[in-house]
């Protein structure tokens, strides 16, 4: 499929548009890593080795854990999986990116991405050895697991995905309607 029709703005090409999707999915992907990878930089420097500092009461606490696993912890003796699936969601998130038309697919896929790179560049450079490194989690909500922006964004990203799986929406700006057999 080469481009959908009605897919672009009015008068504009339709390399035209795929390029503003990619620059959108690029922009979220920088601006999400940046603020994870800065957000880490700052609680490292500022909080590890500290007592949790309190947000609101002991419901959400700033507490720097290393953490090895995936969410809530599991999996500790599997890091390099981790990282190699978040290598995976990298490749196909810029392969769908190839016939990106849809704005709210570029949001998505763009947090998705820009999460993905934050846990992943922790992964590759933090201790205790690269592709082994352990994630800097420091948000921490009382009776639920301690996570990252990095997490936040890779969260909010699919389900922005599901949702515009849900109403039919495809990443090359077409909508899916199920038929009558269906």
């Amino acid at each position: 499929m080469d481009g959908p029709a009605g897919a672009t703005a009015a008068g504009a090409a339709p390399g035209t548009a795929r390029r503003r999707r990619i620059g959108v999915l690029l922009l979220i992907a920088v601006l999400a890593y940046l603020i994870d990878l800065g957000s880490k930089l700052l609680v490292v420097a500022r909080l590890e080795g500290h007592q949790a500092i309190q947000v609101i009461g002991d419901v959400v606490t700033l507490q720097v854990i290393r953490n090895g696993g995936a969410a809530f912890g599991m999996g500790q003796a599997m890091t390099i999986v981790f990282t190699m699936i978040a290598t995976a969601v990298i490749v196909v998130i810029w392969r769908i990116a190839r016939r990106l038309y849809s704005l709210p697919w570029a949001i998505a896929l763009g947090l998705l991405l820009g999460g993905a790179l934050g846990n992943l560049t922790d992964r590759l450079f933090r201790t205790p050895e690269v592709f082994r490194g352990h994630v800097v989690d420091f948000i921490s909500v009382q009776h639920f697991a301690v996570f990252n922006l990095a997490d936040s964004a890779i969260v909010c990203g699919g389900i922005l995905v599901v949702l515009l799986s849900f109403r039919g929406s495809n990443p090359d700006g077409t909508v899916h309607q199920a038929g009558k057999g269906e």
